[in-house]
């Protein structure tokens, strides 16, 4: 009981701060490009990421294929891990939410791996 309590929670804070970002992305372009320029990433890539954490919510929460999955907790892993270092390399003081979206990938990948094997 407690796994899957654990496993909600998490994929549902994961998929709050990713939509958040999404929201952003989409709608507050131009702040999201000024990060990216300050973070010396290129703005082309914020549409592109944008769709990817959609595609990566909808195969994790469809969980359709397994693989699919395995690939969505992938990159955000790498997502996460990567805007950690980004904000703390810059010093903006933003990257608590990394922090949080990292402990939330990573405990709803080892908990969906026993809820929904």
């Amino acid at each position: 009981m407690l796994q899957k309590i654990l496993f909600w929670t998490s994929t549902g804070i994961l998929t709050l701060i990713m939509l958040f970002s999404v929201y952003n992305y989409f709608f507050n372009h131009q702040m999201v490009a000024d990060f990216y320029v300050a973070m010396g990433y290129p703005t082309y890539l914020i549409y592109p990421l944008a769709i990817a954490k959609i595609l990566g919510l909808v195969a994790i929460w469809g969980n359709f294929s397994k693989s699919l999955k395995e690939w969505a907790y992938a990159g955000f892993f790498f997502n996460t891990v990567l805007a950690f270092f980004a904000h703390v390399m810059i010093s903006d003081g933003q990257h608590i939410g990394a922090v949080i979206a990292f402990v939330a990938v990573i405990i709803s990948y080892f908990m969906g791996k026993m809820v929904r094997p």
